[in-house]
């Protein structure tokens, strides 16, 4: 079993305060040289020879110091380790707005690129000397015509801390901060933190699972209040914003920042919607093994058959680096530097941030992972999924410059969902056909949580944003409505809307990232064709390689194009979902086999 460290090293980063200020002012200092080079210039705008010169310096910038630079990053990472420590949110307070400083200070840059005139677009996108800077310059290009003035950008970046962050933060950190009295898998009733209340919400044990249900309704009613006006003024400065930049609908701004069309999001969500009968009949086949008429709302995710094995993180540390280096021996050693160096924060703990993520900001600094791992199946494949974030971010250092390097969501959720279903499939080999009921199962509610799930959260944001924007307040109880509405249309009949389910959407934190979700939908779909690939030849793992390495050097679209994936066509979407009806199908005769229904 493979040793681990199971805290970030932060050092990392900083090894001492000194160091901490000296980058500070190595940041402000680099920032203030680039722009008294070229604020107020207009050369690089008709000059192909100047333009090169002056997107060399601001890549050079983005690799030394960017707007999100050391300081900033490694108080964010502290901030997601102590969010109930005062005087950490104090100086990532205080991180935020140098960020904010920087940026603005650069701000007028692709400003300035934005006004180039058509003629000159056309002719600079063509020319060979500026090759590695052409889909930056498309980029510019399209999201120009909804820039505003240099003072008014400014305004923008400094009012989003109050008018945003801190709302989010706040919820965030009232939600961290819950505890209650409840029963656990050890038969002990003992207070529990957040994060293990909703893990334990998915216990196989029913009066476990209950209790944990309860827990988390009352915790949801009692910040209910104070949610509503959040969420209330997060829509509101969303709709201020899209209104300020003439987006005609709220999730265009997502569409363009993501390099890829609405009419590609919106032929995913048709077709996913399309398709919420293999929803209802995966819960009307869980329903009918666990012996139920229906599912109540917090059962959707209970274990089924006979899985209930521990995963100690050693083990899944070991199974997971397994699982990615037969699938390329890099994909292990970047997992093993991952561990080595401390970049990965392993166990929930009270005050640190709940779930799970990869963080990384510039190409120069290190990848960090944060897990709030409790020994589940789930935990293992939440490693994995992590981990092919990583991964994905390792790629990209190797064969991007500074400004390619990050991915569009609809590539960055690839690599999770890929990763993640292999390290599931290796678990299957070795297991007989009661486990492989139980992990099919398990398997088949993660990918309709990832898909019909998250198509059904991505339609509730867009109902809840016009809705706000018809009415100019949204009371909890219509906001509980709507979120009903939207969860109950891809369960079915099968899953009871349960008292409390309808404050759900408070602990919900992608919905303040606005319109994200589409990609967990879009990623798993791409990754299942992607699988199929390799399964078919190894080989092919070099096609995963090149996606993964590709950052924002092309927009997704015809990095898929380049593997032979039309994203554009309905009817690649349909047939990933058709994938998932077999696999439920075959699901539902091992249950018969096995005499279940």
């Amino acid at each position: 079993m493979e040793k681990y460290n199971e805290n970030w090293n932060l050092n990392l980063l900083f090894s001492n305060q000194t160091e901490e200020h000296n980058e500070r002012d190595t940041a402000i200092n680099n920032t203030k040289k680039f722009a008294q080079k070229w604020k107020g210039r207009e050369d690089y705008l008709s000059n192909e020879f100047v333009l090169k010169e002056a997107l060399d310096d601001y890549e050079e910038w983005h690799q030394s110091t960017g707007p999100y630079c050391r300081g900033v990053y490694y108080h964010h990472c502290r901030y997601s380790l102590n969010q109930n420590d005062s005087e950490v949110r104090a100086e990532f307070n205080k991180a935020v707005d140098l960020e904010r400083e920087l940026s603005n200070e650069v701000e007028f840059f692709c400003l300035s690129l934005g006004r180039i005139d058509s003629e000159n677009q056309k002719k600079f996108l063509s020319l060979d000397i500026l090759a590695d800077y052409r889909y930056l310059l498309e980029r510019i290009f399209l999201q120009s015509k909804h820039f505003l003035s240099e003072q008014e950008e400014r305004i923008m970046t400094l009012k989003e801390a109050t008018a945003y962050d801190n709302w989010v933060m706040m919820n965030q950190g009232l939600l961290s901060k819950e505890e209650r009295n409840i029963l656990g898998e050890d038969g002990i009733v003992r207070n529990r933190s957040f994060e293990e209340i909703m893990t334990l919400i998915s216990s196989k044990n029913k009066d476990v699972r209950d209790s944990a249900a309860l827990a988390l309704n009352d915790i949801l009613d009692k910040l209910s209040d104070v949610s509503e006006i959040e969420i209330n003024s997060i829509l509101q400065n969303k709709k201020i914003n899209d209104e300020l930049r003439g987006f005609t609908r709220p999730d265009e701004g997502r569409h363009l920042g993501d390099g890829i069309e609405s009419s590609v999001v919106d032929a995913l969500i048709s077709s996913v919607q399309k398709r919420f009968d293999i929803s209802e009949r995966f819960y009307k086949l869980k329903a009918n093994i666990l012996g139920v008429d229906k599912l109540s709302y917090h059962e959707r995710n209970v274990e089924v058959g006979s899985f209930d094995k521990d995963y100690h993180y050693g083990e899944a540390f070991s199974l997971v680096k397994e699982t990615l280096s037969q699938l390329d021996p890099e994909f292990g050693q970047i997992l093993d530097k991952f561990n080595n160096n401390g970049q990965i924060d392993v166990f929930p703990r009270k005050g640190k941030h709940g779930g799970a993520f990869c963080n990384h900001s510039l190409i120069s600094h290190p990848t960090y992972i944060l897990l709030n791992y409790t020994d589940k199946l789930n935990d293992v494949l939440t490693l994995a999924h992590e981990v092919g974030h990583g991964i994905n971010n390792e790629l990209m250092k190797k064969n991007q410059k500074a400004l390619s390097f990050g991915s569009s969501l609809a590539i960055a959720e690839v690599a999770s969902t890929f990763m993640e279903d292999f390290v599931l499939d290796r678990i299957l080999e070795d297991a007989d056909d009661e486990l492989k009921l139980s992990i099919l199962m398990h398997k088949l509610g993660g990918d309709i949580s990832t898909i019909h799930r998250q198509v059904a959260c991505y339609s509730f944001e867009q109902e809840l944003h016009q809705a706000f924007r018809e009415k100019g307040y949204l009371s909890k109880e219509e906001i509980g409505k709507i979120f009903s509405n939207h969860m109950s249309s891809y369960m079915g009949q099968y899953v009871e809307q349960s008292p409390g389910s309808h404050n759900w959407w408070i602990y919900w934190s992608h919905i303040r990232t606005y319109f994200y979700v589409y990609s967990y939908a879009s990623g798993l779909l791409i990754a299942k064709a992607l699988q199929k690939m390799v399964k078919e030849n190894p080989s092919n793992i070099n096609k995963v390689r090149g996606i993964l390495s590709a950052g924002l050097s092309k927009s997704p679209k015809d990095i898929f194009i380049g593997v032979g994936i039309d994203i554009q066509d309905e009817s690649f979407w349909e047939s990933g979902l058709s994938e998932i009806d077999n696999s439920l199908e075959e699901v539902k005769r091992l249950a018969q086999k096995l005499g279940k229904v």
